[in-house]
Formats: structure tokens, sequence, C-alpha cells
């Protein structure tokens, strides 16, 4: 099983993956604490000390994670007061960590399905029905899409705008 390669792509020597999306996402999202400190964000955790302390990781580590993914865009600042307390800031996903829901998803199932031992400790269900949910390929007119039948190609609104960078 393999994508389906169109044109320069089809000879795997012949190219590099230059400019890979994956890899950018992996910039930001790659780390163990990234992923987690993203998980409880999902969860509904704002507050530092409920990162750290949930995600199971220093406070330089969850810090890390925290400006790493605010730096980047998926969370924001906002600033709140407990009555006597000082100002802190809680961590909110913005669109773009919304966006990446289906990423964390999917490796979710995947844990479920090849390191649970065939029952995982948690359940993802649509809750106003209860119907279990999962992530899948789909093309954009809802049908389903094998990994044999998924094809890829250089996009030329790409390629046209690495080329007016380059110019002079």
């Amino acid at each position: 099983m393999s994508f389906v390669l169109e044109g320069t792509l089809s000879d795997l020597s012949s190219w590099k993956p230059e400019g890979c999306s994956i890899a950018k996402a992996m910039d930001i999202v790659g780390t163990r604490s990234a992923i987690l400190v993203l998980r409880e964000a999902y969860y509904g955790t704002t507050r530092f000390d409920g990162f750290a302390a949930r995600v199971g990781v220093t406070d330089a580590a969850a810090s890390s994670a925290l400006r790493k993914l605010t730096e980047a865009g998926l969370l924001e600042k906002r600033p709140y007061q407990e009555e006597g307390k000082r100002t802190r800031n809680e961590y909110i996903l913005t669109e773009m960590g919304r966006d990446l829901i289906p990423v964390v998803v999917g490796l979710w199932q995947w844990g479920d399905k090849y390191l649970q031992d065939g029952v995982p400790p948690l359940e993802r269900l649509e809750d106003s029905t209860g119907d279990p949910v999962r992530v899948e390929l789909r093309s954009a007119s809802g049908a389903e899409v094998a990994p044999e039948n998924l094809r890829v190609r250089v996009n030329d609104d790409w390629l046209d705008r690495k080329r007016r960078r380059k110019k002079p």
C-alpha cells in the first residue's frame, strides 16, 4: 500500500520533500508535551497548573510547550485574576488549535487499536446520539478514500509562489 504519486513525484529518487507540511507541523506539535497539552486543552484545561499536573511534566516543560503552541497560534493567552491574587494567563484554543482535533483523535484511535490490548480506556462518542466517533479519509464529496487511492501531486499554486519569491 502506498499513495499514488503523480507526475514528477512518481520517481522518489528525483525529488526531495521540500516545504513538507508534515515536517512543519511536527516542528510545532511533534513532542509528547505539545500533543498532551493539546489533549488537555480539548478536555477543557485552561490554566498552567492544570496543564503541568495533568500532562505530568515539569513546570519548565509545560511552560515550553504552552509558549510554543501559543507562539504558533494554536492557543491564545487570556488574562484572568482570582480575588486577592495577581493576574495570570489562561490558555484558550484558537481555530488553528481546534482544526488539529482530527489529528489528535487519529493518534488516539490508532493507540486504541494497536496499544491497548483490545480494550481502550476511553470511548469517543457523539454527544447527541451516543454513536462512536472515528477519523476517516474522505473526499470533498464525502466518499471514503482508501489510502491506496489517495493521489498526491505538486500544487501548481505553491510552485508559482515559490518561483515568484526567488525572482530578484
